[in-house]
């Protein structure tokens, strides 16, 4: 449960979190899958939620007792790893938020109506990354997975690092990212079977 701060519900990570997924689930366009704290980068970052489409889509949360600054060195890795990025936070770092998180990230707001749901308020949306960097969004895999994208097996006692470059190099950036898309939809698939 949130609790006041100076006047203000504080609004924490986990209660936040769980309301975003079922916002997603919600949505008239669904996610084929929803992931918690995917790894990015060689483990380097964690993205807290990342809902799968098309392609995936990072959202970062920072609930109001959280330090917003740290996604000046998250968001480098979510940069490299994701097209679309939207930070989710509460209005007490809204004005921080805009000022450090770059232009084609989103910004939603969550808060607290009356009946102690939580809304979300959309502030800007996400649009392409330009910084989305097709080698390191790979890293993002599993090495069978980057192995099933070349669908060869001749590579396969060659390093994770040597199969990204080898996959980007002859990948566009939009149908690189479908692909990542489609192989961490069927691991949580795979997963939820277990």
């Amino acid at each position: 449960m949130a609790k006041k701060q100076g006047g203000e519900m504080r609004l924490y990570d986990k209660r936040i979190r769980s309301a975003l997924k079922v916002k997603l689930h919600n949505q008239s366009s669904k996610p084929k899958a929803i992931i918690d704290e995917l790894q990015v980068c060689n483990g380097n970052a964690i993205a807290d939620v990342v809902a799968l489409y098309n392609e995936a889509h990072c959202y970062e949360i920072k609930g109001s007792t959280d330090k917003v600054e740290r996604v000046l060195t998250q968001g480098r890795y979510y940069n490299s790893s994701f097209r679309k990025i939207t930070l989710v936070t509460t209005q007490n770092h809204l004005e921080k938020a805009l000022a450090i998180c770059p232009d084609f990230w989103g910004i939603m707001i969550a808060t607290e109506d009356s009946t102690s749901n939580l809304r979300f308020r959309h502030i800007r949306g996400a649009k392409v990354n330009p910084e989305f960097c097709k080698e390191m969004a790979l890293l993002t895999l599993w090495k069978s997975e980057m192995l099933s994208i070349l669908d060869e097996q001749r590579h396969k006692r060659k390093p994770r690092d040597f199969l990204a470059q080898l996959i980007s190099s002859n990948k566009k950036k939009i149908e690189l990212s479908s692909n990542i898309c489609d192989l961490l939809v069927t691991r949580e698939l795979e997963k939820a079977v277990c």
